[in-house]
């Protein structure tokens, strides 16, 4: 057996994490067990959990702090609370089944305890250690989570400690709205306009970028901290450093031309994926980007049907979003170019995920009233207004 387990429960200073292993004592978890006992280091002392001192719990299990260990007032807390409660979670997880009875004898728990230097009630410190020592095994014993659940919940999840969120695209139709003008005063008043919706993205158009160049992306960052942000290059060569240029400026996607080299954008695709950012390929003025995609080993995360400022009297060409999307099935496709109030309906019928607006929103006289009106069109509610978040 070899079972891992991880649980946060709590509040404040008082928050309890736990990360822990349930494993044969001849096996690794029990090689980590007598090596944890035997090798000590300072701050950090290893020690056996007791319900109460001469009592410990079967299986065997060895705590390990987390946090340095500074003063006799931390030990305190490991010693005391801390102890009591990882091994009454125990002994409470094989009395309910969760641990089996008859394999106590056979294998040990390593669990990795944090205790915040500024935790001061006892009391909570026990409810909480014990709370998650008993979720964290609970989890390890049933294998939690599954892999489904975790692909289904990797874009939706925000980690509670980071303070920002990383918003991920998967749950269209999104309104993009792409500010062009390359004036940052208006740009900033604008963006503070936008009503906050999960299924908002800002862009950092090309004149705007030329201007600025990608530091307007943390300017962005700024007045909108969690928000999706492309930023648009039109990149037509080096690909991999702009898309980490992009990457560094805290960016979450970076727009290559259809019309750059096949290799600039196969490097483009390769380092955004490898910073964790997205790729969208523009197919301003390339004629056949079924013919471009045909050529990728990788495809981008969006596809965006570009009709330019200069040629909107001409036809667009969303008609073959079908077309894209059997050779791309997973890229998203966005549409560009005119798009209006009248022009959303069929764009979403013809199968579009982003609707990429410009001027219809930045170019009016209430910013605010215009993007509510495109958003209600997408008739999404927001991502996260109905689900109870809760993990097992």
């Amino acid at each position: 057996m070899f079972q891992i387990g991880e649980a946060l429960i709590g509040q404040g200073s008082e928050l309890a994490h736990v990360d822990l292993m349930i494993g044969d004592k001849t096996g690794p978890v029990g090689q980590a067990f007598a090596t944890g006992l035997t090798q000590l280091s300072a701050g950090h002392t290893p020690l056996l959990s007791v319900i109460r001192p001469n009592l410990p719990p079967k299986p065997s299990t060895l705590i390990i702090p987390k946090v340095t260990v500074k003063n006799m007032d931390d030990a305190a807390k490991i010693f005391g609370p801390a102890q009591a409660a990882v091994a009454k979670a125990v002994a409470d997880a094989v009395e309910e089944g969760t641990i089996p009875k008859d394999q106590t004898e056979d294998i040990v728990v390593v669990a990795s305890v944090f205790i915040h230097p500024d935790a001061t009630d006892y009391n909570k410190i026990y409810r909480y250690n014990y709370g998650a020592t008993k979720l964290a095994i609970q989890r390890a014993m049933t294998g939690f989570p599954d892999i489904d659940t975790v692909l289904e919940e990797a874009n939706k999840s925000t980690h509670a400690i980071m303070g920002f969120k990383v918003t991920r695209l998967w749950n269209p139709p999104y309104l993009q709205v792409a500010f062009d003008n390359p004036n940052l005063e208006f740009v900033m008043g604008a963006i503070s306009q936008i009503p906050k919706s999960d299924h908002v993205i800002i862009e950092a158009g090309t004149p705007l970028i030329k201007r600025y160049g990608v530091d307007v992306i943390s300017k962005i960052r700024e007045v909108r901290p969690d928000a999706f942000i492309v930023a648009d290059l039109k990149t037509l060569d080096t690909g991999n450093l702009e898309a980490r240029m992009v990457a560094d400026a805290a960016g979450d996607a970076i727009v290559v031309s259809a019309l750059a080299p096949i290799n600039t954008i196969k490097k483009l695709i390769e380092e955004a994926h490898k910073t964790g950012i997205y790729a969208v390929m523009d197919t301003l003025n390339q004629p056949d980007p079924i013919s471009v995609l045909k050529q990728l080993d990788v495809m981008p995360d969006v596809i965006e049907l570009h009709r330019g400022i200069d040629i909107e009297d001409s036809e667009h060409l969303w008609g073959n979003i079908d077309e894209i999307k059997a050779v791309a099935p997973k890229a998203l496709v966005a549409v560009a170019g005119g798009v209006r109030l009248d022009k959303v309906e069929m764009a979403l019928s013809q199968g579009a995920d982003i609707l990429v607006v410009g001027r219809a929103i930045a170019g009016s006289n209430d910013i605010r009233e215009a993007a509510e009106q495109f958003i209600s069109k997408l008739n999404k509610p927001e991502i996260d207004q109905f689900r109870v978040m809760t993990d097992f």
